[in-house]
């Protein structure tokens, strides 16, 4: 990826870091928010089923608003992967993310694994989600992010799917095994995908080398439990190479008092741990770096991005593509 310059203006508490720009630095990060609530978490053997979560407390919108209050303090605008029954249940938080100036994206309606589903289940699911939120916004809705990043070698055909739902950008593939799947050998930068009905661009969550390790420290249990100082010394490891660090926060993860489900120690560990430092740490990396959106990022080097092969594509299919201009 070419050199990038920050073009907006961006609140005084954030550090220029396009004033120490080199060749091959990465100024500009983004920032997303997984709209669900604390009794989202998969794989659960004892969680409750969907037909239970409109009886449960819900906690989504105070600490939601409170997540749009901390960003809105510092000038910055993120993404909000809203899941389609959140959305469905509380309308006026799609719209209040609107009128702040953040973007709307889709984290499916029913927040089920890629790979549980079936192709013409997820397309439903992903369709749905992404009408809903259309109609609850105004605005068109380019994104998706799937449950648990769930995406993995056995399901080839998600991107196809994707792209017949109509989505422009994605952020579900995890480069590295984690425990809902994960791909270990993907692209770890910001790319193109082409397949069998078109490409569409794949934003790889951010992961780093720690002591020859693949990891993400820039969401979830790891984003809680590591340092600050370490969390940020990651991400400009990051940006030297080129690319930008994608964050990710639940509403939950601000929320130390919410109610606790039943679960493994070590799954209670990484679920609950640091949640009293969340904000404090998130108000840390923002104050240091420079945020935009996913598609505000795509708008400006979507022509800059390397063009990779979907798995199970015909490689004379990249070929055509990519002669017909999609990178």
């Amino acid at each position: 990826m070419p050199s990038i310059v920050v073009s907006r203006t961006v609140s005084r508490n954030v550090r220029r870091l396009s004033e120490v720009h080199q060749p091959g630095f990465c100024s500009e990060n983004i920032f997303s928010i997984d709209v669900e609530d604390w009794y989202h978490i998969l794989q659960l053997h004892h969680g409750p089923c969907r037909a239970d979560w409109a009886s449960l407390p819900s906690r989504v919108e105070a600490n939601f608003l409170r997540l749009l209050d901390l960003f809105g303090d510092r000038d910055i605008r993120v993404t909000c992967f809203f899941l389609g029954w959140i959305a469905k249940r509380f309308p006026h938080l799609v719209r209040e993310a609107i009128s702040r100036g953040h973007e709307i994206a889709s984290h499916g309606h029913e927040h089920r694994l890629i790979f549980e589903m079936t192709q013409s289940e997820f397309l439903n699911d992903a369709l749905y989600s992404r009408c809903l939120l259309e109609d609850l916004s105004g605005c068109p809705v380019r994104g998706y992010r799937a449950a648990g990043f769930s995406v993995i070698e056995r399901t080839p055909w998600f991107f196809d799917k994707l792209i017949e739902a109509s989505y422009e950008y994605d952020s579900s593939v995890f480069p590295t095994i984690r425990q809902h799947g994960g791909i270990r050998r993907a692209a770890r930068e910001p790319h193109r995908v082409v397949c069998e009905s078109g490409s569409l661009t794949e934003f790889p969550i951010t992961i780093v080398s720690l002591y020859r390790t693949p990891v993400c420290l820039f969401g979830g249990g790891h984003l809680r439990l590591f340092p600050s100082w370490l969390i940020r010394k990651m991400a400009r490891k990051v940006n030297a190479e080129g690319r930008p660090v994608i964050y990710y926060i639940h509403p939950r993860e601000i929320d130390p008092s919410h109610p606790r489900l039943p679960m493994p120690v070590h799954r209670r560990f990484k679920c609950y741990v640091n949640l009293r430092s969340t904000e404090e740490k998130i108000a840390s990396i923002t104050n240091e770096f420079t945020f935009v959106t996913f598609y505000e990022f795509l708008n400006r080097y979507r022509h800059t991005l390397s063009v990779h092969h979907a798995p199970g594509s015909r490689p004379e299919r990249l070929s055509r593509a990519t002669q017909a201009g999609v990178s």
